[in-house]
């Protein structure tokens, strides 16, 4: 042993920063990781983006408890639907210059146009549940049709030309419904009622509210109108005119949705309204289709009931509507559905088949066949067309939130029916 040497512990380090270390570390992870990707390289890829979705939602919640702003809920663009077709009706979109004719896969939105024909009708259904009957020989321009994230919904339509007839739905408060005539915005409360007439060429322009309450402005004026009542006004009338409408009879008989056995000796229908103050008239229409494009029997009468033979069988539609002395009609009552059915001393089932129902949020759409020639109700409710083979093809009206039972039922000429019931949910 030396003699310089001594005896005694010796201690000696090397200095690590954290530096070294985090790069150590990641250096091992990033082999680990290289080495699991090749070994497992879909279980990698998912793990990466449940990672960054992690991420993400924790940088979204430090930013919340740093105080950031509560969104205002965006409004977001919406479909509507149409539901009921008869005779000529096309559409443009708004991203396009040609017209294509209207079927019920052809989604509307904001901007798109529709028009009738002379013997054109469409029953449109937005998603708030406000519908619109578009009637022959008229134009309308979809101007909004959008919804935020509470749900309050922003509908508004502008009549060009033609009469509109529109019902507005139970919607969440703070939701818009308008119709726009001639530069007149008018806005409806929920479950009212309306008709809209625009005739440009005439410069004439009306607004009557049928039930409900409403609001109508129009260059800074604003008129309130109830049940019944009317705006008119003529393009450079500085104000408009408030008038007061008679209302229309109310039908009795047939009822609506009534069938009627029939016999060869059978005798004559009876129909019947309530009786009107200050009418000195009525006037019965009765045709096949509900939207009247087209009628079989048009009658005035001065009683508040009539009887009508001759008539073959087969489903109608029929409505009343009263006249004053000076030949002023109402506007037309509640359209009420029955069918003659001959009478059978054997009925049996008839044939119903349906698709599994496709939902658009608060909508039902429905798809089926049932024997040809057969009649089919949707929850009361007609189908209006009808394939040559069978086929049908039905929007429901917007369904509340909750369990729903939807009923169909389909019947022939002879009697013979067949009812399927399901039960849905609507979240």
């Amino acid at each position: 042993m030396s003699s310089k040497s001594k005896s005694g512990i010796h201690i000696a380090w090397k200095t690590v920063t954290y530096r070294s270390v985090a790069l150590v570390i990641l250096g091992v992870l990033l082999v680990f990781f290289a080495g699991l990707h090749f070994a497992f390289p879909q279980f990698t890829e998912n793990g990466i983006k449940a990672a960054d979705s992690l991420a993400g939602h924790v940088l979204e919640a430090v930013a919340g408890a740093a105080g950031a702003p509560a969104k205002s809920g965006p409004m977001n663009s919406q479909q509507a639907h149409i539901t009921a077709l008869d005779g000529t009706v096309r559409v443009k979109k708004s991203n396009s210059n040609s017209w294509v004719t209207a079927d019920y896969n052809v989604p509307l939105e904001k901007g798109d146009v529709v028009q009738t024909g002379s013997e054109g009708m469409a029953k449109i259904v937005f998603n708030d549940g406000t519908n619109y009957t578009v009637k022959q020989d008229s134009l309308i321009v979809i101007e909004e049709n959008s919804a935020n994230e509470q749900q309050q919904t922003n509908v508004a339509v502008a009549v060009s030309t033609g009469t509109v007839d529109l019902a507005t739905a139970t919607y969440v408060q703070g939701s818009k419904s308008q119709v726009i005539v001639a530069g007149a915005t008018a806005s409806l409360a929920p479950e009212s009622a309306a008709m809209v007439h625009n005739d440009p060429k005439a410069d004439q322009h009306e607004i009557l509210l049928k039930k409900g309450t409403g609001e109508v402005s129009r260059n800074g004026e604003v008129v309130s109108l109830s049940d019944w009542e009317k705006v008119s006004f003529a393009t450079q009338a500085p104000k408009m005119e408030k008038l007061k409408e008679i209302g229309p009879p109310t039908p009795i008989s047939p009822a609506n949705m009534m069938p009627i056995f029939t016999s060869e000796d059978a005798k004559a229908i009876e129909f019947s309204w309530t009786k009107m103050p200050n009418a000195v008239g009525y006037r019965l229409r009765i045709s096949r289709n509900p939207y009247f494009s087209s009628t079989i029997v048009d009658r005035k009468v001065n009683t508040a009931d009539v009887e009508v033979s001759g008539l073959p069988e087969g489903a109608y539609y029929w409505l009343v509507q009263s006249y004053d002395a000076a030949g002023k009609e109402s506007v037309e009552s509640e359209k009420n559905r029955f069918t003659l059915i001959p009478k059978e001393t054997n009925t049996e089932a008839i044939n119903l088949e349906l698709d599994p129902f496709i939902q658009h949020g608060h909508v039902l759409e429905l798809t089926g066949k049932t024997e040809v020639g057969a009649r089919v109700m949707v929850n009361g409710r007609e189908v209006p067309v009808i394939g040559s083979d069978g086929k049908f093809h039905y929007f429901m009206p917007p369904l509340p939130t909750g369990e729903s039972v939807i009923t169909i039922t389909a019947q022939n000429a002879k009697g013979g029916v067949n009812t399927l019931q399901k039960k849905v949910v609507i979240q």
